[in-house]
């Protein structure tokens, strides 16, 4: 397991915010009251185990296939549905939404291998991931993968009520790898994949799935 990028610096300003509190309160708030002291330092340490939880990376052997759709985040199954894409494609799909907790990983990773051929942000809100308008209304991207077989995959990375910074590595006309980091969203959010209809779906309403590893669909020939 490795750290992410994203988590050096609020891992090293919690790091040093906390060890300033507890010197504060060492020397000044409570230096005669150690019961006091001991359980504001196990606090802070769970804290700081919580950010590192948050940042982490674990190391997994990726599922790679062409004719295959990998989560492209850890989380839960939140919705399977046929509905009207009117953004890009404009047309009816299959829609599978994938929400992540703050303890989940919260790496993002490309669904397919192929070519970036539409990239878009949007600022916005921070409802709740779950509200049935975050999809249209919260901060989010856009991203849209041709892949090897000419079939275009949408996803879209869209911030919570507490998720408020999204980052992404990718542009349009970026060759990409299926399983490869492609962005970052922090402290819960949701992630919307958008498949042809005639996808043959692999998962169900309230599985878990693990970024890079699990298969949420199978493409038609």
């Amino acid at each position: 397991m490795r750290l992410h990028r994203e988590g050096y610096t609020i891992m090293l300003t919690t790091g040093l915010v906390l060890l300033a509190l507890n010197l504060l309160a060492y020397f000044y708030l409570f230096s005669d009251n150690s019961l006091a002291i001991v359980l504001l330092a196990v606090a802070s340490l769970i804290l700081f185990g919580l950010i590192v939880q948050f940042f982490r990376v674990p190391n997994r052997a990726l599922t790679l296939h062409d004719a295959q759709i990998i989560a492209p985040a850890d989380g839960t199954i939140v919705v399977i549905e046929e509905t009207e894409e009117s953004e890009y494609f404009k047309e009816r799909r299959r829609q599978i939404s994938i929400f992540m907790s703050p303890l989940n990983v919260h790496v993002n990773r490309n669904p397919v291998s192929g070519v970036v051929r539409y990239f878009k942000y949007y600022p916005g809100k921070y409802l709740v991931a779950w509200h049935p308008k975050s999809s249209t209304e919260n901060e989010r991207t856009t991203i849209v993968i041709q892949a090897k077989n000419g079939v275009e995959v949408l996803f879209r990375q869209i911030a919570g009520a507490v998720a408020r910074r999204i980052r992404w590595y990718v542009k349009e006309g970026q060759p990409v790898e299926q399983g490869q980091e492609m962005g970052f969203i922090k402290f819960g959010s949701r992630v919307d994949v958008f498949l042809p209809l005639d996808a043959d779906v692999k998962v169900n309403i309230g599985e878990r799935t693990k970024g890079g590893v699990t298969v949420l669909a199978e493409l038609k020939d």
